[in-house]
């Protein structure tokens, strides 16, 4: 078996007015600075075998503030990064639904197939079953490379979506039933074969700190 603590990313400005980042590389804010060192303090105790991050910025400040107290490196992994939303990218979500209505509706419908509206570069991101498969891959890789040991990996919310869906068995166009918090705890193990989910949305160390807000709760991934 093994464990692995998959994180969420600290606070943006981009998060905190509910704008959809994706593949946009956007810092953390002050807020969710203070987020990632106290979630550091809390793994402090935990001994990592290894940390692995997305390679947008949010993912890799976050990854080291863990990696520094663990005294261990982050490895980057591009696989890990936010799904892309295409030309919804950069937007707030209270305009898509004027902007791009039929885009809109399709995309909360969860329609596991569908594309977005192209960006300016052309780019129509990737669809659930896309992301998905990238993303699981990716996570059941270093589970795999590292078995029997305990990791971390740090990335976003779709990515924790994903890995949520595929430990429930959850089919692709099935609504989003959880909450997925910035600097979150969420303990899942691997057998080899299928990813088991053992704990959800751990934000203790938040609330002792005096760092989780009233936004901090599924904001723009």
């Amino acid at each position: 078996m093994t464990e692995i603590l998959l994180i969420r990313h600290g606070e943006t400005a981009w998060n905190a007015i509910k704008k959809l980042q994706g593949h946009l590389d956007i810092p953390l804010n002050a807020i969710g600075t203070r987020q990632a060192k106290a979630l550091a303090a809390a793994l402090q105790g935990e001994p990592l075998d290894a940390i692995f991050s997305s390679d947008l910025q949010r993912a890799v400040q976050t990854a080291g503030e863990i990696a520094r107290l663990q005294r261990l490196s982050t490895r980057i992994d591009d696989q890990l990064r936010e799904r892309c939303f295409g030309g919804f990218e950069g937007m707030l979500y209270s305009e898509l639904p004027q902007r791009y209505p039929d885009a809109y509706a399709t995309w909360r419908s969860h329609d596991p197939d569908s594309n977005f509206p192209p960006s300016a570069d052309n780019n129509i991101g990737e669809s659930i079953r896309q992301f998905q498969l990238r993303t699981i891959s990716a996570i059941t890789h270093h589970a795999q490379q590292f078995a029997g040991k305990k990791i971390a990996i740090v990335a976003h919310g779709g990515v924790l979506e994903c890995a949520y869906r595929a430990a429930k068995n959850l089919p692709l166009h099935a609504p989003r039933e959880i909450t997925i918090y910035n600097a979150s705890i969420n303990r899942f193990q691997w057998d080899g074969e299928q990813l088991q989910l053992l704990q959800w949305g751990d934000i203790r160390h938040l609330e002792t700190a005096e760092t989780l807000d009233e936004f901090n709760q599924d904001k723009a991934a």
